[in-house]
């Protein structure tokens, strides 16, 4: 397999230790990809409060920041190039959901580049049948990590 996954890290409010490394992420993001994408390209950014923020309120519409954002590379109908697109995370935020909710970051981190992930190649949680696909996916990968059921302790996704 082929999969380049370029790490941008501009989350100037964590420490470097909080973060998770380079290798970490590409085997998070190998395994979501379940070899279906041999050749892959996506980037992974990890960010601040302000610039998740900033993107959320601009391509979502929503206030605040968000735990994590993916954004699909948009090819033409005729071309498929290897470029999946881009996973946004923010990395304060992370950390604060993985303690209140009583997970283990490496874990939280992990489900959130793998849910961000599966989204650039095409799953969703738009309506209850998708989002109940979507979630067993991720207990699967998850499972395949060796990480716990990251939907056990929520009542929400």
């Amino acid at each position: 397999m082929n999969i380049a996954v370029n790490v941008q890290r501009a989350a100037n409010q964590v420490a470097a230790e909080m973060l998770p490394g380079q290798a970490q992420i590409e085997r998070w993001v190998r395994t979501a990809l379940r070899g279906k994408y041999p050749d892959a390209q996506l980037t992974v950014r990890v960010v601040g409060y302000e610039e998740s923020q900033k993107l959320n309120e601009t391509y979502r519409h929503r206030r605040g920041p968000t735990n994590v954002l993916s954004f699909p590379f948009e090819h033409p109908e005729m071309v498929q190039p290897p470029l999946l697109g881009d996973v946004v995370i923010c990395a304060p935020l992370v950390i604060k959901e993985a303690y209140d909710q009583g997970k283990e970051t490496v874990a939280h981190w992990a489900h959130l580049v793998v849910h961000g992930v599966l989204h650039l190649i095409g799953y969703d949680h738009n309506n209850a049948d998708e989002a109940r696909a979507m979630e067993e996916l991720e207990r699967i990968i998850m499972m395949e990590l060796q990480y716990p059921d990251p939907y056990a302790n929520d009542e929400v996704a």
